[in-house]
């Protein structure tokens, strides 16, 4: 006799998740360029390249990509799309994630196209520890440089990404063990 197992599934929310990296460490050294201009140092490099592995290996990844015009952001970007061997057409660069603050950040993130539900982005401090803070039932302090924040949510568009539908959350860096 063969039995047949019957899944019931009731209609359920998509998940969402969304990926905030804060770009990798920057350099000071050089004079007279703008704060958009500067680049990553080595470290900065580095670091880039261990956390797009570590993310590759332990994680599905995302399926589009935007970053900030910086410099620093957008090199941090492409580490991780050659990394990830995500050709770079997936990879848009929104200038509200460069100084335009989380509320730009957020409307930004609800705004994109209900056909993609993982999506990571590419930005600064202040606004990537404000919306983790946001987003976090666990005390965030701050995302470090190359810190990557991850939440899921438990819901249909991404217009209804909210605090209260994280379904689960994740903080790395590197150096952390």
């Amino acid at each position: 006799m063969q039995v047949i197992y019957y899944k019931h599934v009731k209609s359920m929310a998509v998940i969402r998740e969304i990926f905030l990296v804060r770009h990798a460490k920057s350099s000071w050294d050089y004079e007279n360029i703008s704060d958009v201009d500067r680049p990553l140092k080595l470290k900065g490099i580095r670091n880039a390249y261990e956390m797009a592995r570590r993310l590759k290996i332990e994680r599905n990844l995302p399926q589009f990509f935007i970053s900030s015009p910086a410099n620093r952001a957008l090199h941090t970007a492409i580490i991780f799309l050659s990394v990830f061997e995500i050709p770079y057409s997936k990879l848009t660069v929104d200038k509200r994630l460069y100084g335009y603050g989380r509320k730009e950040i957020i409307d930004m993130v609800k705004s994109q196209p209900d056909d993609i539900t993982k999506l990571m982005i590419f930005g600064h401090n202040t606004d990537f520890t404000e919306i983790a803070r946001n987003f976090a039932t666990n005390p965030v302090v701050e995302i470090p440089t190359c810190g990557i924040a991850i939440y899921e949510f438990k819901c249909k568009t991404w217009s209804e990404i909210s605090g209260s539908n994280v379904n689960y959350e994740f903080l790395d860096f590197p150096g952390r063990v």
